[in-house]
């Protein structure tokens, strides 16, 4: 029987050089290559498929955009970040996961293989979704403990098929949410980066714009009243409020085996519809139900971020998440400057507000509440806080004093 393994392959050095060495390290017969789409540039296809037909590797290249841009939008309306920024790589790989999943099970594998390091969360991602399949999971970059320079020397000796990629300054991740830069001078965190790390976003010049955002419970439908499915709107986002800055990170971000690395990110549609729909939530919740939602959300991202978002826990957070969005439904308006993406205005039908109540020019708001109302909530606002702070000042002058001034001690 012929033994084949599925492997998460992008055509860079990394899944280049596990080709060979699942064969002679693990002893495959045949290796089945799996690149799936999440909005990556098409130049990386073309690398993929170009570096797997140098290697005589069969290629199965999935279009799983639609999935993810699903995924991305339950990500709004849970506005999930993790320590400040949107995820993107984190939420992608569940879906890469699943989509090479797949393909082996239709391609009758018995093994699947990444090439992730030991050292990041990749391969915690992609082996949560695998680990539930009766398949052998195989890293060879973390099994055998390769580095970058063993790898491409071994590359160089079977004279495999690999390109550095951006002459091997970073290591970029792109996807249809975010893109990632890390590496070299970029590790260190009191390096500051010139503009020639980003490629989403320029560097703002005071120019201004205001777009209109339609939301449907909590889901963004349209922009500046043109309808639109998640990934042409995300994509459209992107060239949008990137051409204004929008969207970098520049941040410490602690990974989940304990190690602390400098990543940046350029996230421009994702900040927009985050900003937006969280502007939108503060007009349609109550208080209660804000302060709540910031745990579920909280909880939401850091599954997200672990890879975990079809778990049972984040089932039931998503149950509160969709209830509370029933209402999230209106239009935002965001202004684009300054690399900021601001709400400037919201609608909705459902909002929990009334001008008339707030406003300082009204006094008897339709028989239910007026001014003079407020004079007994004041009274006892606060009530506890001045009785302990007259019970203190009492206790400290009622204290017996010694003739130096001081209070005695107690014996």
């Amino acid at each position: 029987m012929t033994e084949k393994v599925a492997l998460a392959f992008s055509g860079g050095l990394d899944t280049t050089v596990c080709v060979p060495l699942l064969e002679e390290e693990y002893g495959y017969d045949e290796v089945i290559g799996v690149t799936v789409d999440v909005g990556q540039p098409a130049e990386e296809f073309a690398e993929a498929e170009e570096t797997a037909e140098a290697l005589g590797l069969e290629v199965h290249i999935v279009d799983a955009k639609d999935a993810f841009a699903d995924l991305c939008l339950d990500a709004v309306r849970a506005n999930a970040t993790y320590q400040g920024y949107p995820l993107g790589t984190a939420l992608a790989r569940p879906v890469i996961a699943q989509a090479i999943l797949d393909v082996a099970v239709a391609e009758g594998c018995t093994g699947l293989a990444h090439g992730c390091t030991g050292k990041g969360n990749d391969q915690l991602r992609f082996e949560a979704v695998w680990r539930d399949s009766d398949m052998e999971v195989i890293a060879p970059v973390r099994e055998l403990g390769l580095t970058r320079n063993w790898e491409q020397e071994y590359a160089e000796e079977k004279n495999l098929p690999v390109e550095a990629g951006n002459d091997g300054d970073w290591s970029i991740d792109t996807n249809l949410w975010s893109r990632s830069v890390e590496g070299k001078e970029l590790e260190e965190p009191s390096y500051v980066p010139g503009e020639e790390i980003y490629d989403w976003t320029t560097a703002p010049t005071g120019e201004t714009e205001e777009i209109e955002l339609e939301f449907e419970e909590g889901y963004p439908v349209a922009l500046n009243g043109e309808a639109m499915e998640p990934v042409e709107l995300i994509q459209t986002l992107n060239e949008l409020a990137g051409s204004y800055g929008v969207g970098r990170t520049d941040v410490m971000e602690d990974r989940m085996l304990g190690l602390k690395v400098r990543e940046n990110y350029e996230h421009p549609a994702a900040t927009t519809l985050l900003n937006a729909h969280e502007g939108l939530e503060g007009l349609v919740l109550t208080k209660d139900e804000r302060s709540f939602k910031t745990q579920i959300d909280q909880e939401w991202a850091e599954k997200g971020y672990q890879g975990l978002v079809n778990g049972p826990l984040v089932q039931a957070l998503e149950a509160f998440i969709a209830k509370t969005n029933e209402r999230v439904t209106g239009t935002v308006t965001i202004r684009f400057e300054g690399g900021q993406a601001r709400v400037v205005g919201r609608s909705s039908p459902y909002a929990v507000y009334s001008a008339e109540a707030a406003s300082f020019n009204t006094e008897d708001v339709t028989g239910d509440i007026e001014q003079n109302d407020a004079t007994g909530v004041a009274k006892y606002h606060g009530f506890q806080e001045r009785l302990a702070n007259r019970a203190m000042k009492h206790a400290k002058e009622s204290a017996p004093v010694t003739d130096g001034g001081e209070t005695e001690d107690a014996e």
